[in-house]
């Protein structure tokens, strides 16, 4: 009977043991992981001198100091971002290759037909750029004020034009949810780019657009802005009210930030995010992020897939709503 017992403790001291070791182990394979070991692989879905690379280059500024080696820029641009966040899912997940990604970009394109990759494909760095929505219709025209344009909506039911950048996009999302919460039509205009959109608008060939902050700051006064699609006020145009203080819960925006393939090792993950997150929060580089317009929000990896998640959700029942997508 003693043997017993005394063979009993023996094996629970052993798993004790085993269990406190293999933990000791894990910490220590954190602490010890050696990154980066060679110069960073920063891919940019987008042309270069872009609002995506622009901001990429402000983290280049600091990289180097936090990381102890080079970000080497790649460009991989085709299919409003596909083409580099696809290649951004496929690279190898050691760490050494990081991407630029923009949201909702990654969540439609994930949910359309034509997917190469999944949101799952990716782990989160972080956000560091919240870029609000914002409608636009050109200084000439009749309509100043939120009401106007909805009253005028639903006058000519589906004959007003709206320009939008892209199809399965922020704009193209923004603008279907602002029919919704409005009970309104408009006929959606895609073009390729923010440019492209503006002269549109300044023209005369489309009644009105949903625009990025960003670039609607480029020829501000040329347009009337009916409202931003945020929560609150934005410092850029403090005299610009938010929809919902106009009565329509409605926001919208466009976030850039950086991630990962999936299975990238959990400690490289915790490296990264550390270092970015104190690059993104240096006075320095948001005094460089103000110079240039970029509407920076810093938020962590973990608090940028929970939205993301979230995000999914509701562009999901959206875009079936619109039956762009099956149910």
């Amino acid at each position: 009977m003693k043997n017993r017992m005394l063979l009993a403790v023996i094996l629970v001291m052993v798993f004790l043991s085993a269990v406190l070791l293999g933990g000791c182990a894990k910490k220590d394979a954190a602490a010890d992981v050696k990154f980066p070991t060679k110069p960073i692989n920063m891919i940019i879905a987008f042309t270069a001198g872009g609002s995506s690379d622009v901001q990429a280059r402000i983290v280049d500024k600091y990289w180097k100091d936090e990381f102890g080696q080079n970000l080497v820029f790649q460009y991989k641009v085709g299919a409003g971002g596909q083409v580099g966040f696809t290649e951004i899912a496929k690279a190898p997940a050691d760490g050494h290759t990081v991407g630029g990604i923009n949201v909702p970009h990654i969540v439609l394109q994930a949910l359309s037909p034509q997917a190469t990759f999944k949101k799952e494909d990716f782990i989160m760095i972080c956000q560091v750029v919240n870029d609000p929505q914002v409608i636009a219709v050109r200084k000439e025209s009749n309509i100043k004020t939120l009401d106007q344009l909805v009253k005028e909506a639903k006058d000519k039911d589906g004959k007003m034009t709206m320009g939008i950048v892209g199809t399965f996009t922020g704009h193209h999302v923004g603008a279907l949810k602002f029919m919704d919460l409005t009970n309104t039509k408009f006929s959606l205009v895609p073009f390729q780019g923010a440019a492209d959109q503006n002269i549109a608008l300044m023209g005369g060939h489309v009644d009105v657009m949903i625009g990025n902050l960003n670039d609607i700051m480029r020829d501000l006064g040329k347009f009337t802005i009916l409202g931003i699609a945020a929560d609150k006020r934005h410092a850029y145009i403090k005299d610009v009210a938010t929809f919902k203080e106009q009565g329509l819960n409605f926001t919208s925006d466009i976030r850039r930030g950086f991630a990962v393939p999936k299975n990238t090792n959990p400690a490289v993950v915790k490296r990264l995010r550390d270092g970015f997150a104190k690059i993104a929060t240096k006075k320095e580089y948001l005094d460089d992020m103000e110079k240039i317009g970029q509407p920076s929000e810093y938020m962590s990896g973990e608090d940028f897939q929970k939205y993301i998640d979230a995000y999914h959700i509701e562009a999901k029942a959206l875009l079936e709503k619109y039956n762009l997508i099956k149910k």
